[in-house]
């Protein structure tokens, strides 16, 4: 049976939208993520030029870049970091997500919006963006600061939030009465089946790594790596959850085993190519004549998460005790919203909470809030460093 041409000459697009969306983010010294989405957007079929014909042929790919993602995402994040920042990061980066939800409910009810809505803007603005953050923090060699392990460990728990976010959103397209009774059942039962695809996970996927690991053949190792993400990621989805918890806990059950990191730098090159394949398919969903009819809610989108959520962090941090320069750091990068922010909105739109006005206006608060993430990253960070560095210094007199 023989391929349709159209399915590779909109492959090639995509791929050619992402290398050269690519080299201006990174001519700019941008994320690449953001030249990903605008190329994406360059050939869409909501835009004039050349353009791709089926917009849905290539969502199987870009959860395989999901996928790849939250795997090295999981390999890449170290448990005792997590375990020196657990209050805040469990304690705090809880209550800032709830308060960031707060903040967009209260819009919503003075602007005259339903209350769902805002309760999907609040959710979609609450979740900043590991992999920018990861990036901005690595080019900065700031991964091991205080404020560095802060931020991680909050967007770790703001993507695990992002999880129970998507088993909840689809309730309230449901009748209201007893709609919370409903959301408290359903987060339960999650929890519970959470427990032992956890255990699985920690327990099974060790030893199978090491055991192929034996064979000493790297393309039997590739290949394992790519299965083990992919069937756990499956399971997730099985038992309810995402494809992203599932991909995520693969990859923290070798995290802390450094024999076994071969299996992520194996997956790194197809990983890029199937993540650049998401974020310019997520561009070509991008309908800039919505966007440009609907830019009041751009604006209130971009305020609560410029400003609003700078206001919540610094007030969270404040509050478990950290220095007021560790807080505005700590603030100023968390200032944005990215991929999993798509993930949730996406869930709204197809359980029918919000149109198609939200999901773009969604879609380039992301984009403005990244490229401003940056610019506030680049200006934040050098100004607070010596600030921190004399605390520091300070501490160390004292003790």
């Amino acid at each position: 049976m023989e391929a349709s041409p159209v399915l590779f000459r909109d492959l090639t697009y995509i791929f050619l939208a992402a290398v050269l969306g690519g080299l201006l983010a990174w001519r700019l010294k941008l994320p690449l993520i953001l030249g990903f989405v605008l190329g994406g957007i360059v050939i869409s079929p909501f835009t004039p030029g050349v353009q791709i014909s089926d917009l849905h042929a290539f969502e199987v790919f870009a959860e395989v870049g999901v996928v790849l993602l939250m795997f090295s995402i999981g390999v890449e994040f170290s448990i005792p970091d997590l375990m020196r920042v657990k209050w805040i990061a469990l304690g705090g980066g809880t209550l800032g997500i709830l308060l960031s939800m707060s903040f967009a409910l209260g819009v919503a009810w003075l602007a005259g919006w339903p209350m769902t809505q805002g309760f999907v803007i609040g959710a979609t603005i609450s979740v900043a963006s590991t992999m920018v953050l990861a990036r901005l923090l690595a080019d900065r060699n700031a991964m091991g600061t205080a404020y560095g392990r802060v931020m991680i460990g909050i967007t770790l728990v703001e993507d695990i939030a992002v999880v129970f976010l998507t088993i909840i959103i689809p309730i309230f397209s449901g009748p209201a009465e007893g709609r919370f009774a409903k959301a408290a059942w359903t987060l339960g039962k999650a929890t519970l089946l959470l427990i032992p695809l956890a255990i699985l996970a920690m327990t099974l996927v060790p030893r199978l790594f090491r055991l192929v690991a034996r064979t000493k053949d790297p393309e039997l190792f590739l290949l394992v790596a790519i299965a083990i993400c992919l069937v756990s990621a499956a399971t997730a989805q099985a038992a309810g959850f995402s494809v992203a918890l599932g991909a995520f806990l693969a990859g923290i059950s070798i995290s802390g085993a450094e024999d076994l990191h071969q299996a992520h730098n194996s997956l790194i090159p197809l990983r890029d190519a199937f993540v650049a394949l998401f974020f310019v398919s997520l561009g070509t969903l991008v309908v800039p004549s919505v966007v440009l009819h609907n830019l009041p809610l751009l604006g209130v989108m971009l305020l609560l998460i410029i400003f609003g959520k700078f206001v919540v962090w610094l007030a969270v941090m404040k509050l478990f005790g950290y220095s007021i320069w560790t807080a505005i750091a700590v603030a100023a990068g968390l200032t944005q919203i990215g991929e999993l922010s798509f993930i949730l909105v996406e869930v709204a739109r197809k359980s029918g909470l919000v149109g198609e006005e939200i999901f773009a206006a969604a879609l380039a608060a992301s984009l403005i809030s990244i490229f401003l993430n940056v610019l506030i990253v680049r200006a934040v960070f050098p100004w607070i460093q010596p600030k921190l560095d004399a605390e520091q210094a300070a501490a160390a007199a004292k003790a």
